[in-house]
């Protein structure tokens, strides 16, 4: 819905709260005016509000991501991941070394053995 129009739409909520509620505390003309013009009033300005603020957040939302904070931060993860997998790599390598020299080593004690 459009500003302009929840605008309207709370302007004339309110103008039929104040006429049933001018209805049932006034007992005179001016009265049940009073009433109708102020309550109108309020939910006119507090519709305002309520739209400036909506707006005032929605637009902060779009400006407030700072973007190139994230890409470095991002590129410093991706960097420090690599790094983590050629050590993960390397440790890898160093243990199938290490298996196959121990297999090695047992076949060897067999056919010593036997």
């Amino acid at each position: 819905m459009l500003g302009e129009n929840f605008v309207y739409f709370f302007t004339v909520q309110g103008f039929f709260v104040g006429i049933i509620f001018g209805i049932l505390k006034s007992f005179d003309a001016e009265g049940l005016l009073t009433y109708t013009f102020f309550i109108t009033t309020f939910f006119y300005l507090f519709s305002h509000i309520i739209i400036a603020l909506y707006f005032k957040t929605i637009t902060s939302k779009a400006y407030f991501f700072p973007k190139e904070t994230h890409e470095k931060e991002l590129d410093r993860f991706v960097k420090e991941i690599n790094k983590r997998e050629k050590l993960i790599d390397s440790a890898i390598k160093i243990t199938d070394i290490a298996i196959k020299m121990n297999s090695d080593e047992r076949e060897e004690d067999k056919v010593a053995t036997a």
